[in-house]
């Protein structure tokens, strides 16, 4: 096994890496001169459609950003092709942190939108798939700052620490702590952290994480992920044992870490660790839950520590109407993402996304369209995106397009993720003989947009900020 995992491991790690492959190299070509002028300006847009003018600055992309984004994640932006900022009317892409987004914040000239973390629910998520724009997120971009908060509620969890901190300060209050340091230190009493056994439930970047370092501390570690990755797989420490369900994964542990999504709805995991989960963790376990507390039953987790479970521990950094003042429970703020370090990877790792999005209609860690990679566009090619709904016969109709306006095409890559269809076309460069200077996209991107179902194009060209698209319930918007 160990030959394997270190020959799957060399061989991830030759693969080329999205933003290494497209930092430098990207915007030198797609971004430079094309072998002739390319014509997409079909003068039908409106100002007042597109909002104020003042903030405008042609053959630049506009990113608009919500709450406060780190400097570092912004400066990925080049400032030659990029104006960030909070007042754009016409933004081409949204970089956000926790703002609840709208549909209105939403112009009709953003091409993406993407959150600095791993969760998206504060982004309509539906009702932007609806639309033709995808929303990305930034997978264990914060991974290290919520895997060692995790490692701080094992201690918490394991010592009353908080308890004897307090005491103390009572103590102090009352001018006896020296001669009662010692004597009282026997009400604060706990155990160790090696040779007991850590259940992980959910083994993505958090959770594999977390499993390695608690071997590091001695511990036994088992684990349960029914849609465990490679990569992840890759990442987990030799000796950890897996389960096929919840239940059988935390029965003999003595820490319970939850590192699983939170999903609504039928199917989803609202409420998962409920009774007939926390009915078979031992007396004395430690529940961490650093993931989201809707994963968690409050009314069952009392319930539990108020019986059988009173010298277990639940301890979370989120708000708990049943639990916040529980002898047992450890409540703490949200600070799991909460380091400078862990708010840098996670912006900059959005912003490398939408360049990538942007500058070559790469998708990668979206929530909502398929991961899509084509090669460098050639040199002596244009390059299309076209989304669309995902129904039988609408690439064929796409296709068609193309070979109506006499264009000769290099490379493509058709994908798609439930009800969208992704699509990404290389054309050849070739001038028409009436205008050899000129090579013009109006009629043909406004015929491919048009086609029932389309829901938006654009043409990458070489001018940052236009050659957009959209097919607005029958209404041609450029």
């Amino acid at each position: 096994r160990n030959l394997i995992n270190m020959l799957l491991t060399k061989a991830i790690r030759a693969l080329p890496q999205t933003r290494s492959r497209f930092a430098s190299a990207t915007t030198a070509r797609l971004f430079s001169e094309t072998p002739v002028s390319v014509d997409v300006d079909h003068g039908k847009g409106q100002w007042k459609t597109y909002g104020g003018i003042e903030d405008y600055q042609p053959g630049m992309f506009h990113i608009k950003t919500f709450n406060k984004i780190s400097p570092k994640g912004l400066a990925q932006f080049p400032k030659t092709l990029y104006d960030t900022g909070t007042d754009f009317d016409n933004a081409h892409a949204i970089l956000l942190r926790s703002h609840k987004l709208q549909e209105s914040d939403v112009p009709l000239t953003t091409r993406a939108i993407a959150r600095c973390g791993a969760g998206t629910n504060n982004v309509p998520v539906d009702r932007m798939t609806e639309l033709g724009i995808p929303v990305f997120n930034t997978p264990g971009a914060n991974a290290n700052a919520v895997k060692e908060l995790i490692l701080c509620g094992m201690f918490l969890g394991s010592r009353r620490v908080i308890d004897g901190i307090n005491h103390m300060k009572k103590l102090g209050e009352e001018g006896v702590a020296r001669e009662r340091v010692e004597k009282d230190k026997s009400m604060f009493g706990g155990r160790e952290l090696t040779g007991k056994t850590l259940a992980v439930i959910g083994l993505g970047h958090i959770g594999a994480a977390t499993a390695r370092d608690a071997t590091d501390l001695g511990m036994k570690t088992v684990g349960y992920d029914p849609g465990l990755s490679v990569d992840s797989a890759l990442k987990l420490p030799a000796g950890i044992k897996l389960h096929d369900s919840i239940v059988s994964a935390i029965t003999n542990a003595d820490y319970i870490s939850i590192n699983i999504p939170y999903i609504k709805g039928e199917g989803g995991t609202h409420g998962i660790i409920g009774k007939d989960v926390i009915e078979h963790m031992k007396s004395d376990a430690v529940l961490l839950n650093f993931a989201r507390g809707e994963l968690v039953d409050s009314v069952a987790m009392k319930e539990f520590l108020d019986t059988r479970g009173s010298d277990a521990r639940y301890v979370s950094d989120f708000p708990d109407d049943e639990l916040w003042d529980h002898r047992n429970a450890v409540i703490l703020p949200h600070l799991g993402a909460s380091t400078e370090e862990a708010e840098d990877a996670a912006a900059s790792m959005a912003a490398d996304t939408i360049r990538d999005f942007l500058e070559t209609g790469t998708i990668k860690n979206s929530v909502n369209f398929p991961d899509t990679s084509l090669p460098d566009r050639p040199d002596n090619a244009v390059r299309f995106t076209i989304v669309n709904k995902n129904e039988p016969g609408k690439l064929a109709h796409i296709m068609e397009q193309f070979a109506n306006f006499g264009l000769n095409i290099l490379q493509q890559i058709n994908t798609s993720r439930n009800e969208i269809a992704y699509n990404v076309v290389d054309v050849e460069a070739k001038p028409s003989d009436d205008r050899k200077d000129v090579l013009c996209f109006k009629k043909t991107q406004e015929a491919i947009t048009m086609q029932e179902g389309v829901l938006s194009s654009r043409v990458l060209f070489g001018k940052a900020g236009m050659g957009y698209a959209k097919n607005i319930e029958g209404d041609y918007f450029v």
